[in-house]
């Protein structure tokens, strides 16, 4: 995992651990399913954080690293360095998710997988499936993507704006301040507290308007990084020991999904708690051996990872091949990781990588 600071670009093992256990929890909890007729129907039988925060957090804080050298930099951050910016993030994220698209609507089209083929729009190109109002039954994944893409969009145009009429450092913390506050405030706005669970899920979790200020508290710590790096540096202990504490709390605390617990404060301090682990991360320099190399390994290709998991590879075996007993669930979701892996290693090598490399053209 590469992040910026005085022009320096090294890659952080601690950082990569960060991306690594995001992915890992994330194709965990997919592929659960798989097991619902075997011993370890519920598995691991307690809740952990959802990884998906912690990407949210980790994309905030590699981008705003980024954005905070591109408008301290000698050169204006106009027109020309929104372009560049946007083209660099594009091409890593883009061409993937376009392919996966395709696959996804073909193993719908044809039955492969169960899923509804009527729920496939135009929306889906311009990633605004799910701006402001719920979808599903269709590449169910696609949610956090669409929320990424947007904070790339909004994020960088909030920072020209602001710097037409005050310093850097003021513009950023500014842009960071409202993205924070504005999901937060909308989240109240739209309280329901006669939502069932399943519409709490697409309707607060899985909305761009409602979580963007998951992927702000990453920009929070990538000013507190850039500025104040002595700080960073010397609380990074004891921020994570109250990142760690804050986790426990939240994944033990019981709420219903129609409190306003659930629908508003649990999707700020979640991604806070995720920042709180940022300073000790990032603090981990370099590692060594096999086990090291893997991790780095999945930090690689967790984006294919991400893309691939669910309907690909999930949905495929559990429809297509149901368990009939226990040692056909165990097998299938052994199967189920061994795809993931394989599959997301060969499409990062032979096609999200080759794409990288026209970054810098």
């Amino acid at each position: 995992m590469e992040i910026n600071r005085n022009n320096e670009t090294t890659r952080i093992f601690g950082l990569d651990i960060f991306r690594a256990v995001a992915i890992l929890l994330v194709v965990f909890g997919h592929g659960l399913f798989l097991l619902d007729n075997t011993r370890f129907n519920g598995f691991p039988y307690f809740r952990m954080i959802d990884g998906v925060d912690l990407f949210f957090v980790l994309s905030g804080f590699l981008i705003g690293g980024i954005l905070l050298k591109e408008i301290n930099s000698e050169k204006k951050f106009g027109i020309d360095a929104l372009r560049k910016f946007w083209k660099r993030r594009w091409l890593r994220t883009l061409p993937n998710y376009y392919l996966i698209l395709l696959i996804n609507y073909l193993v719908v089209k044809y039955e492969i997988i169960h899923e509804d083929i009527n729920q496939f729009n135009w929306k889906f190109l311009f990633f605004l499936q799910n701006l402001s109002k719920p979808f599903y039954g269709f590449f169910w994944e696609s949610w956090s993507l669409t929320i990424e893409e947007w904070f790339y969009i909004s994020t960088p145009l909030l920072l020209i704006l602001f710097l037409n009429f005050i310093c850097a450092q003021k513009a950023f913390i500014l842009t960071t301040t409202l993205m924070i506050v504005l999901p937060f405030l909308y989240r109240i706005c739209i309280l329901d507290p006669s939502i069932d669970d399943f519409w709490y899920d697409v309707t607060f979790r899985k909305i761009v308007l409602t979580r963007l200020d998951g992927i702000a508290y990453g920009l929070l710590a990538s000013w507190v990084f850039y500025y104040y790096y002595a700080y960073w540096n010397k609380l990074k202990i004891i921020s994570a020991i109250v990142g760690v504490l804050l986790i426990l709390v939240i994944i033990n605390t019981s709420a219903p999904n129609s409190s306003f617990y659930k629908q508003v404060i649990y999707f700020s301090i979640s991604p806070f708690s995720a920042m709180l682990l940022l300073p000790f991360a990032e603090s981990i320099k370099t590692s060594k051996g096999i086990i090291s190399k893997a991790i780095t390994h999945i930090s690689k290709i967790s984006y294919s990872m991400y893309l691939l998991n669910l309907a690909i590879v999930a949905e495929v075996i559990g429809g297509n091949f149901p368990s009939a007993n226990e040692k056909n669930g165990i097998i299938n979701y052994i199967i189920y990781w061994i795809l993931v892996l394989g599959m997301s290693t060969l499409l990062y090598n032979y096609f999200e990588k080759p794409i990288m490399r026209l970054r810098d053209r």
